[in-house]
Order: structure tokens, then C-alpha cells, then sequence
């Protein structure tokens, strides 16, 4: 009986000269090309060049060297098919029995800063490799199909158990490895079609939707414990570092109901790093994914500070996000507070030892927080996808009108500015209230998600208290009806940030007028539903 034969051609080498040095002690004979066979050759392994097996030489730099009936009848040639097994010795081929190919590194080299020229990423959309993967996959009864070397390992303890045979690989394994090479298949093109769309169309939002993501990592449940969950990280490195990269110090699992919460708590404080100075801190307190608190401040207590007393109700059981490292005197502050997660660049390690103590605190690191950018984001509805550009808030600050009596000055004009990033992640209907404090601003209260405007200027003023007196009242849209500027004048709000638009607008600006205060139409609305 013949030696069973391995094909063998990869990019990342890691493992394959033991891989190799494996399978030639259990009798096998190695294929290759290029790099690979060099690898092999330094290890002292026998290995035959594939150029040998199909009796033609590689060309055009190696673009074409696996497209060939040698390869590709060796490996889809059906074992228990007479006639193909037939047809395969009259055309002089042997059949092949594992096929080990890892790809090309095209999402490394699309995600590279700056971005690669156009002609070095087309070389890295690999043709040969995942058309063996699929030939391999698809006859997986018959050949085993590697992708990653991370399996090498339990392969090799199957096939080192049955003597060397490729047998010894159960039926049941095969079909996984031959569905994780249909999985990195899938992730492969959907990266190259994702980046060719955005080099090669002229789209604020992809024509097609193509979705790829690193394996799931099954989560207790989801929004309640009834329900199956997963968090599954994104496949390519392209755009900023997210929540994949953090690192966990310490504390339960991520909950599928922390990865929203934080993902809001993110959004919010990447937008933020856009309206503060270098200097500043910048703190924002999240719960059921709606901002309760933010501030930004000269110091880090005083952000945490002034970020919990906007609601230190609602901040009970939050997430809680920071721009810079957590201070020591930071992490005295926060005490006993109960919280579910923090994220922040990183800890002093006298603040990560008072923020551990409790022990079912989740403790997160993303280093670096980049300021936030414009991103295409998904999400699912009945029957299909929606998408759109979301970012920090558009406005043209210097088109912002004041359509009343009483005028601005530029710090009221910062504090809108600051309102209006952290409104923009309030879900609506939105009102929030902002005011200057020390040593920086921050919220004094948040009226989030409710089907009537006034009902949510409502709610933000009884989360202020009396640090509504002299505030600035935000709304993500336009009021349609006076009432919104009446209830804030009652709980002592001075300046109103608006879009207007409203056929109404008049009446608005009117009841302002009476009661003294400014009113500024910013022309843009800020949704989030």
C-alpha cells in the first residue's frame, strides 16, 4: 500500500516543521512549494517540490503553481468511487490525503496604516490556497483539511494513535476541520470584496453586506436567561482596536447585557476625546446603554465626581468608562460603588488593587482609546440589515444661530458643544441638562428614551435637583410645541440647544424670549433609536 502523501504550502510557518518532521516519522511523504519546502528542506525533510508532482514549473512569480489536475485530482478523487480512483492512475496522479495551506495575509496588510498600495494588496488575495482548501474540504471523508496550526496538534495524536494512518481521524473530526476551512474561506473573501468596495466604489455604505467574524465565545445567556448568546469578535484588524482587544483584569465573564453596555460607554468616550483637551479627564457612567452621567474636568476624581452626581441613582450597577489611565486617588474615590465594568487605557497598580478587591468587578484595559471616527454600522431587522455612517456629532458650530433676545458668549458655546456629544449617545426621545462646573462641565440630569419630549425634560429635571437652576437644556430634536420651553424655564434652565425645524419654531423662540432665556438652533437633529 502506498505512503500516504500531505500537501504542505503556507504562509505563517508557525508549526509546520514539526508538523512535517510528524508526519515523515509516521511514513508519510511530504509536498510543498516554494517557502514552505524551504522550511522543510532546513529540518532535514524529504519533500517533493509540487512543480515535480504536475511536471510543469511555477510561473509568473508563483501566482500559478497548485492549478493543476495533479493537485486537484489528488485531493477531490473520491477513495470509494472505482472510476475516479481509476482515472487518477491512468493520468499518472497519485491521490493526496491531507492538505495543509494557511493564506496569504491580506487583512493584515488592508488594515496596515497607511494603507498599502493598491498593486502590493491585489498580490495578497491568494488564488491556489483557498481553492485546495475548498477541494480539500469538500472530500474531507476522504482528505484531511488543516488551516490553522492550531490543529495540528490533535491531528497528530490521531494519526500518531492509528500508526500513521489517516484513518485514525474520526469522521466527526474531519467534518469540523472541513467546516473551519469553509469558515476561513468565507472570512477571506468577505474581506477582500469588503476592501475592494471600499478602494473600488464610491459609496458612504457598502452595496453588499458581507460578514466574517473570529470563532463565538458562548456568553451565560443573553438579555435574560432564557435566551442562547455569543460574542463573536470581529475577523479582520481593520478600523480601530474594540472590545475584542481589551484586556480583562479579573472579575466574572462579560454578560451579553456588559458588551452593550460598554460598547455605548466606548462610543461615548471616543466622541468625547474629540471636544477635550489633552489635558482634560474625561469620565462617562453608562446604564442599560443610555449615558447617565459625563463630565470632563482637570482632574480624574473630579470627572468621576461630577460624572456620578448627574444621577447617582441610575449609576448603581453601571459601566463606567475613563479617557486616561485610573488613578490611585481615583479608585479611593469610586469605594464601594457598586459597578459591573470600568474600561479604561489602563490601571496604576495601586488602582487596579483597590478596584479588585471586589472581586465581581469586570476590570477592562483598551490601549489606545482612539479618538472616535466614522464607521459603517449594522443592524438587523426583520427580514433584512440596515446601515449607516455613525459617528461623533456633525455640527457646524459656526453656523449654530441664536434665534433669541438674550445672546451667547464662547464658554456657553463650549458647554453646548460638549452636551451635544454626549446627547448624541442618549437614546431618544432625549433631553439632557449640562452645566459648567470648577473645573470643567458635566451632565446634571438626562432624561432618556421617552415617546414624549416634555415627559423627558420631565425626568431630567427631577434627576437634577436644584443643579437645573442656571443650566443649558439639550434636545436631540426639535420641540413641536412650547410646552418643552415652558417645563424648563419652571425647573430654571437659562440656555435651550435645539436642530429647530419645527413648523412651531416661532412659538418656541417666543416663550424663550419671555422668559429670558437663550435659545440656540443647531440645525442638526441627533436620533438614536
Amino acid at each position: 500500500m502506498a505512503s500516504p502523501r500531505a500537501l504542505l504550502s503556507v504562509w505563517d510557518k508557525s508549526g509546520i516543521a514539526s508538523l512535517g518532521q510528524a508526519l515523515a516519522g509516521m511514513g508519510w511523504q511530504l509536498l510543498s512549494t516554494g517557502g514552505t519546502a524551504r522550511a522543510l528542506r532546513e529540518v532535514g525533510l524529504d519533500v517533493t517540490d509540487v512543480s515535480e508532482a504536475t511536471g510543469q514549473p511555477e510561473i509568473f512569480d508563483g501566482r500559478v503553481k497548485t492549478l493543476h489536475p495533479a493537485v486537484h485530482g489528488g485531493i477531490l478523487a473520491r477513495r470509494g468511487r472505482e472510476d475516479d480512483m481509476a482515472s487518477l492512475g491512468e493520468m499518472g496522479y497519485s491521490p493526496i490525503d491531507l492538505v495543509c495551506v494557511n493564506l496569504y495575509p491580506f487583512e493584515a496588510v488592508a488594515a496596515r496604516e497607511p494603507p498599502a498600495p493598491i498593486d502590493e494588496l491585489i498580490e495578497m488575495i491568494d488564488i491556489g490556497g483557498p481553492t485546495m482548501i475548498r477541494s480539500a474540504a469538500k472530500n474531507h471523508r476522504d482528505v484531511l483539511v488543516l488551516t490553522h496550526p492550531d490543529q495540528y496538534p490533535s491531528v497528530l495524536d490521531a494519526l500518531h494513535a492509528a500508526y500513521g494512518s489517516p484513518s485514525g481521524v474520526s469522521d466527526e473530526a474531519r467534518e469540523e476541520l472541513a467546516l473551519a476551512a469553509y469558515q476561513r474561506t468565507a472570512a477571506y473573501d468577505a474581506a477582500v470584496s469588503n476592501e475592494l468596495e471600499g478602494r473600488f466604489a464610491d459609496t458612504d455604505v457598502p452595496s453588499r453586506i458581507h460578514i466574517a467574524s473570529e470563532e463565538g465565545v458562548r456568553l451565560r445567556y443573553g438579555e435574560n436567561p432564557h435566551q442562547p448568546a455569543a460574542f463573536y469578535p470581529q475577523a479582520s484588524a481593520t478600523g480601530p482596536p474594540g472590545l475584542a482587544a481589551a484586556v480583562q483584569h479579573g472579575g466574572k465573564e462579560l454578560s451579553f447585557n456588559n458588551y452593550l453596555d460598554l460598547d455605548g460607554a466606548l462610543r461615548l468616550i471616543r466622541s468625547l476625546y474629540l471636544t477635550c483637551s489633552d489635558e482634560s479627564h474625561c469620565c462617562v457612567v453608562v446604564k442599560h446603554t443610555n449615558p447617565c452621567g459625563a463630565a470632563v474636568d482637570a482632574t480624574q476624581v473630579g470627572a468621576w465626581s461630577n460624572a456620578l452626581e448627574s444621577d447617582p441613582e441610575s449609576a448603581f450597577g453601571c459601566v463606567i468608562a475613563f479617557t486616561k489611565p485610573v488613578e490611585k486617588a481615583t479608585a479611593e474615590a469610586i469605594g464601594s460603588h457598586f459597578f459591573e465594568c470600568m474600561i479604561a487605557p489602563g490601571y496604576e497598580p495601586e488602582a487596579l488593587e483597590i478596584l479588585s478587591a471586589k472581586k465581581n468587578r469586570r476590570l477592562l484595559s483598551l490601549d489606545p482609546i482612539e479618538p472616535r471616527a466614522d464607521e459603517v454600522r449594522l443592524r438587523q431587522v426583520d427580514g433584512g440589515w440596515l446601515a449607516q455612517v455613525q459617528g461623533a456629532p456633525k455640527i457646524d458650530w459656526d453656523e449654530v444661530k441664536c434665534v433669541t433676545d438674550r445672546q451667547i458668549g464662547s464658554s456657553e458655546l463650549a458647554l453646548a458643544q460638549f452636551g451635544s456629544t454626549v446627547l448624541a449617545e442618549v437614546k431618544s426621545n432625549a433631553i439632557i441638562l449640562v452645566a459648567r462646573t470648577e473645573n470643567g462641565c458635566a451632565t446634571v440630569g438626562v432624561g432618556p428614551g421617552q415617546t414624549s419630549r416634555v415627559e423627558a425634560v420631565r425626568i431630567a429635571a427631577r434627576r437634577s435637583g436644584g443643579r437645573a437652576i442656571g443650566s443649558m437644556m439639550l434636545s436631540d430634536a426639535f420641540f413641536p410645541f412650547r410646552d418643552g420651553i415652558d417645563a424648563a424655564h419652571e425647573i430654571g434652565v437659562a440656555i435651550v440647544v435645539q436642530p429647530g425645524g419645527s413648523v412651531r419654531d416661532q412659538e418656541s423662540i417666543d416663550a424663550a424670549n419671555e422668559h429670558g432665556m437663550a435659545m440656540l438652533f443647531t440645525g442638526t437633529r441627533l436620533f438614536l433609536h
